[in-house]
């Protein structure tokens, strides 16, 4: 669904990413780990058309979108929750939601069922409505930015550290709306954390060190890989996981 092949980004003469290449197969959910400053967010907003590549391509669905304008690659079904949610504080609940649906045409009864959709995966949004975005908790706040990523439509969702600065609970919920997402919408999952507990969800993961794909594979072997976890990821201990009956 989305090859990202010998990439390479940079920030004026910095070069962030180098010879970057991962795919991202239909339906499952890949994660992307690594420590601060790995390169992690510039391969997403390189992916998403927020930053221009030196070189390489990326493809979605077959398309070479390499270059083109973010709103482009948004209206194609790749859309992106950055990091630190970047919603609209001073907009209510149903204003960020309502955003959401500026690039799509729908009737509705399919905005209804969008709307129900993201009430059933988050009750809380629908008691807080009218509220103003920027009064939420944090957790609630990404919710919010999920949502509104899902009015969009999505067929391959890309999540920029959902958990940062979320409580262990909240970021539990987060990560059973992510499987969720998979299961019950079909929909595609590219994930990047910083945290291990993420590779507990994933298919496959990449690990990112100095702006270069060191390690790849699947999730479980993420989980049981020493080096992985020691050179990467740092010792965590693993938050139980809420999936393992799924």
């Amino acid at each position: 669904m989305l090859e990202v092949r010998n990439v390479s980004a940079a920030y004026g003469r910095i070069e962030a990413v180098r010879d970057v290449s991962l795919a991202v197969n239909q339906g499952e959910i890949v994660v992307m780990v690594g420590r601060n400053g790995a390169g992690k967010t510039t391969t997403l907003k390189t992916i998403c058309g927020l930053l221009r590549p030196a070189q390489g391509h990326i493809f979605y669905e077959g398309k070479d979108i390499t270059g083109l304008p973010s709103y482009e690659i948004a209206r194609l079904g790749l859309n992106l929750i950055p990091e630190g949610r970047q919603i609209f504080a001073d907009q209510t609940v149903w204003d960020n939601l309502n955003l959401g649906l500026n690039s799509r045409r729908l009737k509705g009864a399919e905005i209804q069922r969008k709307l129900d959709y993201c009430f059933n995966l988050f009750p809380r949004l629908k008691q807080r409505t009218k509220q103003l975005a920027g009064t939420l908790s944090g957790g609630e706040q990404q919710m919010l930015a999920v949502s509104r990523a899902l009015m969009q439509g999505p067929r391959l969702l890309v999540l920029d550290e959902p958990s940062l600065g979320l409580a262990p609970i909240i970021v539990t919920e987060i990560m059973q709306a992510i499987w969720e997402l998979r299961a019950a919408e079909n929909i595609t999952i590219l994930l990047v954390e910083q945290m291990r507990y993420a590779l507990q969800i994933a298919d496959r993961a990449y690990v990112l060190k100095t702006g270069q794909v060191v390690w790849e594979g699947s999730g479980a072997d993420a989980l049981n890989s020493v080096e992985v976890e020691e050179a990467y990821l740092g010792k965590r201990k693993v938050i139980n996981d809420p999936l393992s009956s799924n």
